[in-house]
């Protein structure tokens, strides 16, 4: 699967659009990792426990959109982008989505 956050591919044809495709991930942080955070914003640095978590999260929605994707018949994702949002004091929200595509290489 390609994946690009471009309008187009460069090299390919985009011969048919499937429509938006969605991976949506709901994570809520633990109390643990909330007071670590807290001690960690008063000394200043990386949270490096929310990076990880956030890192996995991303990875899991691109998973989900792929495996939309693949089964509405696409090989490609472009315009694909990222947005995250609060849900109440513990719950993020993350998403990924894009453009479902079949492309060829140009000259096919």
């Amino acid at each position: 699967m390609i994946i690009t956050t471009a309008n187009d591919l460069p090299g390919y044809r985009i011969t048919e659009v499937m429509g938006e495709v969605f991976g949506l991930t709901v994570r809520s942080r633990n109390a643990g990792s909330q007071f670590g955070a807290a001690l960690k914003a008063i000394a200043g640095g990386e949270l490096k426990g929310m990076t990880k978590n956030l890192v996995a999260s991303r990875h899991e929605v691109i998973a989900r959109m792929v495996e939309e994707a693949e089964s509405r018949g696409g090989n490609a994702i472009v315009a694909m982008r990222f947005d995250t949002s609060e849900m109440g004091g513990n719950w993020t929200e993350i998403c990924a989505y894009g453009t479902a595509v079949k492309v060829v290489p140009a000259g096919s």
